[in-house]
């Protein structure tokens, strides 16, 4: 993707210089860890639900913060302030004017740990919006995680996982959020996250509507996805799926817990995105019988 001397978005807090700069954090493998993880933070206050903070379905077991003062995290700054500014763009355009007013979301930048009005996080948890404080929160070590350890490489992938995380905005601002909180309320943790496996499939169909669009888009004459940006994409889709992870983490999937979808469910649903590029055939409630989610 092209992006170095495009626009940047002005909604971007840098917290990097205190989260550590180079310090290191790490956590065990496996599913297990991130289990722990999510637990510490559920029942101590910090991140609230799984409705209050939206995550593109990936939490590194370990990661090593980038030197925030090195040419490689100035790059991967600009990177994300050029793709969040295509995503204002986008949703400016996109956003129906029947459902009111939008509001663009703001993108934290952190290393190690930030503080939000869900609770505080570290980088475990991966890139995540809070719908309580409208932000995106992103460790840019993330890329790194992606590409090294999940094999979703190129830089594109990257995109498509912010892309991701401002389609749970989206979905704040249509009252999606606010109607899964009060299903959470009145059915069984089984019951639920059927419910949140489309709440995410939804964000990933946000991605693909806003690829589709990107791919319409130049700068100084060139296009701005280059060859094989969305494939890249799908490569990560698909990297992330919950039976891909669990599998990897433990040899077998338990379809009852995946709150995400699976690999190929992330994938058709992206494809389906960057396919009709709206937002009126996104309605992954629906199509999965979900009646009471009104869209």
């Amino acid at each position: 993707m092209i992006f170095k001397g495009g626009k940047k978005s002005t909604n971007i807090e840098d917290r990097t210089s205190s989260g550590g700069g180079m310090t290191k954090l790490a956590a065990g493998g496996g599913i297990g860890a991130i289990l722990i993880a999510l637990i510490s933070f559920f029942f101590t206050g910090n991140l609230g639900s799984l409705v209050d903070v939206f995550t593109s379905g990936i939490q590194p077991a370990s990661y090593e913060t980038v030197n925030v003062d090195s040419q490689e995290y100035n790059e991967q700054k600009e990177f994300a302030a050029v793709v969040f500014a295509h995503l204002e763009d986008y949703w400016n355009e996109a956003y129906p004017a029947s459902k009111g007013k939008y509001t663009e979301p703001q993108l934290v930048l952190f290393s190690g740990s930030v503080n939000s009005a869900c609770g505080t996080a570290t980088a475990q948890v991966g890139p995540f919006y809070c719908p309580g404080d409208q932000k995106v929160y992103l460790d840019l070590s993330f890329g790194d995680e992606l590409a090294q350890r999940y094999g979703a490489k190129g830089d594109y992938a990257m995109a498509y996982v912010l892309a991701h995380e401002v389609g749970h905005h989206i979905q704040q601002q249509l009252g999606i959020t606010d109607q899964l909180n009060y299903v959470r309320q009145r059915v069984s943790e089984k019951d639920y996250n059927k419910y949140s496996v489309q709440l995410e499939l939804q964000a990933d169909y946000f991605a693909g509507a806003f690829t589709k669009y990107l791919s319409g888009k130049t700068f100084e004459g060139q296009p701005i996805l280059e060859m094989g940006d969305v494939e890249e994409a799908i490569e990560a889709a698909h990297a992330i799926g919950d039976d891909t992870l669990q599998k990897q983490a433990q040899g077998y999937a338990v379809p009852d817990s995946f709150t995400h979808g699976t690999s190929a469910q992330r994938m058709e649903w992206f494809k389906r995105g960057y396919t009709y590029g709206d937002l009126e055939n996104g309605n992954t409630f629906k199509a999965a019988g979900f009646t009471n989610i009104k869209y």
